[in-house]
């Protein structure tokens, strides 16, 4: 199951597509941020599991309760470098990484709290393994 954006912004498709060849590149920005690998740490959720919350929310709005905002991931960072290194282990894939400047205004982590949605939706990540994620996304 893949995701198809016309501009993807997404890092793992945009690795993926460096790994097949679709693109020359990945960037990497900034290398110099406060955690263990220098570079930023981001909550990964797989498509299937932000669906499943979606008609949990759905679900729960069509029983009468009134509509409300959940954050949604898995709860654990994954840094830039690690998704890259395990991508290139996945596909066997040498990728050419261009490291440029941080954008402005990047965290150095961001991950979600994803505790009201658990407690109020029942709902659980399923697919919280990185290598299951981007094994997912590769086919």
């Amino acid at each position: 199951m893949n995701e198809r954006h016309e501009l993807e912004t997404h890092l793992i498709p945009l690795i993926l597509q460096a790994a097949s060849g679709w693109r020359d590149a990945i960037a990497f920005f900034g290398k110099d941020y406060d955690t263990p690998d220098e570079s930023c740490l981001r909550d990964y959720i797989h498509v299937v599991d932000l669906c499943t919350a979606h008609l949990l929310a759905l679900e729960k709005l069509i029983k009468g309760s009134g509509s409300k905002q959940y954050n949604l991931g898995n709860g654990d960072g994954f840094s830039v470098l690690e998704v890259i290194s395990l991508t290139k282990k996945i596909t066997g894939k040498d990728l050419q990484i261009i490291h440029a400047y941080r954008r402005v205004g990047d965290p150095a982590v961001l991950v979600a709290d994803s505790t009201l949605a658990k407690s109020e939706l029942g709902w659980k990540p399923k697919l919280n393994d990185l290598a299951a994620i981007i094994e997912n996304a590769s086919q």
